[in-house]
């Protein structure tokens, strides 16, 4: 089978614009591989795709779950795969776009043959994770295996997961192997300047913020506290925290930009890191991306 074609870029580098287009132009479906816009309700804090662009071309794996629940990576490759056969079962062709590395990386190498969380022990972690911070526990992990901290991109969730599991075993999630995965892939990643990428960031914050982020933050903490332990996924969502405090009045839109600017640039590199040292894919400019991608919906 040939390899399906897989895009990927840190955010705010115009991923879903250039996805959109070659989708739309060779008639291709988008299978979305974003932590965040599975949730119903967060929308513009995610840039989760409008309702025009889903009319201009299907996308599949947008408001799939609920933000009161967990949604985890087994969950999200039993869904991708599903709508990669239906795609390809439909006589069309299925385009992975996003920026989740840990979902592609996923898709790309199957699912981890990880054993079951214990809760006692990631209860533990868990305290701990509040105790010392998210700094003190990846710290450790570095020193042990800098290659496993890497692949954790600094998730809460999946830093107390890889602490537990070696508390455990003696090793790391990412040393149990994997189960082989459905398709094979071909990785495509681009990115912009870091200037250029870091004004985007900064104007695309600005036109959430314009747009009502505030109030869909606002409503998340309707939803779900920001406060529980463990932090519930759906606030582990770059910025929200930021827009709730616009919200309740305690910050200004300019000083949560600036703020939401700076944890996305770093969370940008992280993406980059990953891109490079996980999906082993070179990084690419925007023109040399689309012309890959469209050499491989081509085929």
């Amino acid at each position: 089978m040939r390899a399906l074609p897989m895009l990927t870029a840190p955010t705010a580098a115009g991923k879903s614009a250039l996805a959109l287009d070659l989708a739309e132009q060779a008639g291709a479906e988008l299978v979305c591989a974003d932590a965040f816009t599975v949730y119903q309700g967060l929308d513009i804090g995610t840039a989760k795709p409008g309702a025009a662009e889903r009319a201009q071309v299907p996308h599949h794996l947008l408001d799939v779950a609920s933000v009161t629940g967990p949604f985890d990576v087994a969950q999200f490759v039993a869904l991708a795969e599903a709508a990669i056969a239906d795609i390809l079962a439909r006589g069309r062709t299925p385009l992975i776009v996003g920026g989740t590395g840990f979902y592609l990386a996923a898709l790309r190498r199957g699912l981890p043959l990880t054993p079951p969380s214990d809760p006692q022990v990631r209860a533990e972690v868990e305290a701990e994770l509040q105790e010392r911070g998210l700094d003190a526990l990846l710290a450790e992990i570095e020193r042990r295996h800098p290659q496993e901290a890497a692949r954790l991109e600094r998730n809460p969730r999946r830093v107390v997961r890889a602490a537990e599991l070696y508390r455990r075993t003696g090793r790391y999630p990412g040393e149990f192997g994997h189960q082989a995965p459905a398709y094979r892939y071909e990785v495509v990643a681009f990115t912009r300047p870091p200037a250029e990428l870091e004004a985007r960031m900064h104007a695309r914050t600005l036109a959430m913020f314009a747009a009502g982020w505030a109030d869909e933050a606002a409503w998340l903490a309707t939803q779900v506290s920001p406060d529980q332990t463990p932090r519930p996924t759906a606030w582990q969502a770059l910025g929200y925290r930021e827009a709730l405090a616009v919200a309740q009045g305690t910050l200004s839109v300019q000083a949560a930009a600036e703020q939401v600017t700076l944890a996305t640039r770093q969370y940008a590199k992280r993406q980059l890191t990953f891109t490079r040292t996980q999906l082993g894919a070179a990084l690419l400019s925007e023109g040399e991306a689309r012309r890959h991608v469209r050499a491989a919906l081509a085929r």
